[in-house]
């Protein structure tokens, strides 16, 4: 038999190159060295995604990625002094903000003082340096390195949080996460892990912004541990310059009788891709997992999530909305997996795409594997336009078109948005449609 030669394009040779020259000097000991080249072998065998592999046919990596920029280096001086507005969401003091500048955690421009009882906050580069066991013994352990974007992020991931909240301890101040990146064309691989023990109560956000006219790529992945009774709210907000690519991870464990809400809020990035996987561990959990997707020009953003339930006695509730302009594209790939003995699971999914052009287009592919038969588990998709008759009403009452569209689109996006619990944060991305709308007008 003939060998098959593998054809690599120059963005798998170049991160080829660069993990070759970055490998002997990113932080960790033998262990975490071994895990980062093992993330690699899955890369180097499969290379970047494309269309023909089946949880990446409508986000063909290998096509959209064209090139891969090299590594970021530390953020000198002046980038620091540009990410000092960064991440402004909510109001001064309310978030503990902790900020990284392409990829890079920034001390001075962080709020790590007076820690609440029961909460830690590091580095991960420190962490690694100083061989941290909890953090070797947890890190790698949820993130899939099967998905060849978690693989890169394990095998280069440089800086991220390290978060560990105690059993009991109540965290009264959202903890943020600020993903800057500056005008280098460079690329990022950050990597966050948190630890929230028994009976916890926390919030955190994550935010990624960046220059507009940088072709920057950002590939970051979070790794969530949630234990017994804890309740974790999370936010993700994705507003990446117009040129750049996105890819980023959430990977959680939920023990038993916890409560976890996590929201993702698309605006920005040339090319985005959120993936979630999910795994229920205890019983009778209870998850709202939500997003807003809002795109225009040539946008292409791809929401793909697993939601695994291996106890019983679990309920999930999956809410997606997504607004498409101009030629944009949004993607959502939903999968609910009830394994045997997850009895008496109740599992909604519901995605929904309002399309404000006729270039625009919608991909929806909700997905159920139920292994188990006392089950209520159900999912639905749809796609369209404005209501032309809601509209019509609207302007009888003496409402401009322009504004009866802006009205509908709130009002459409606003079911989703509803279900973050943090008022200040339902208020900022209300805020933060409303001039996207104002955009849209503007340009109209």
């Amino acid at each position: 038999m003939a060998e098959v030669k593998v054809i690599r394009t120059a963005a798998e040779t170049a991160l080829a190159h660069a993990f070759a020259l970055a490998r002997p000097h990113l932080p960790g000991g033998e262990a975490i060295a071994q895990e980062r080249a093992a993330a690699f072998d899955v890369f180097a065998r499969e290379g970047l995604p494309h269309r023909r592999v089946e949880d990446w046919k409508y986000t063909d990596l290998r096509a959209l990625m064209r090139d891969a920029k090299p590594l970021a280096s530390p953020p000198d001086a002046q980038a620091k002094a540009r990410a000092r507005s960064a991440g402004a969401l909510l109001g001064d003091g309310e978030a503990r903000r902790l900020v990284f500048v392409d990829g890079a955690f920034v001390p001075e421009l962080s709020d790590t003082e007076a820690l609440e009882e029961g909460l830690s906050i590091a580095s991960l580069a420190a962490a690694l340096a100083e061989n941290d066991e909890e953090l070797v013994a947890h890190l790698g352990k949820l993130a899939p390195t099967s998905d060849v974007a978690v693989a890169l992020n394990t095998a280069l991931m440089g800086d991220g949080a390290v978060i560990r909240v105690r059993a009991g301890a109540t965290i009264k101040r959202p903890l943020h996460l600020v993903f800057a990146a500056s005008e280098k064309a460079a690329a990022s691989f950050a990597r966050s892990l948190m630890i929230v023990g028994e009976r916890a109560r926390v919030m955190l956000i994550e935010s990624y912004e960046g220059p507009a006219g940088s072709g920057y790529q950002a590939n970051a992945a979070l790794e969530l541990f949630v234990a017994d009774e804890a309740h974790v709210d999370h936010v993700k907000i994705i507003g990446e310059g117009a040129d750049a690519l996105h890819i980023s991870t959430l990977a959680a464990a939920i023990g038993a009788r916890a409560r976890f809400n996590t929201f993702t809020f698309t605006a920005g990035g040339a090319v985005v891709r959120n993936q979630l996987f999910l795994k229920f561990d205890g019983e009778e959990t209870i998850a709202h997992i939500g997003g807003a997707t809002l795109l225009k020009g040539r946008q292409h953003a791809d929401t793909t999530l697993v939601v695994n339930h291996a106890a019983r006695g679990c309920q999930s509730r999956e809410v997606f909305k997504s607004v498409l302009d101009d030629e944009a594209h949004g993607v959502f790939q939903g999968r609910i997996v009830v394994r045997p003995g997850a009895q008496q699971t109740d599992a909604k999914m519901m995605t929904r795409a309002l399309l404000l052009s006729e270039q625009a287009e919608a991909d929806n592919k909700p997905e159920l594997e139920i292994f188990a038969d006392d089950v209520q588990c159900g999912h639905g998709a749809t796609a369209g336009a404005i209501d032309e008759e809601l509209k019509f009403y609207l302007m009888a009452r003496g409402i401009p078109a322009a504004e009866a569209d802006a009205l509908l689109i709130q009002a459409f996006l606003g079911e989703a948005i509803e279900g973050i619990e943090h008022a200040g944060m339902r208020e900022a991305l209300i805020e933060q449609v409303a001039a996207w709308l104002k955009a849209r007008t503007k340009k109209d």
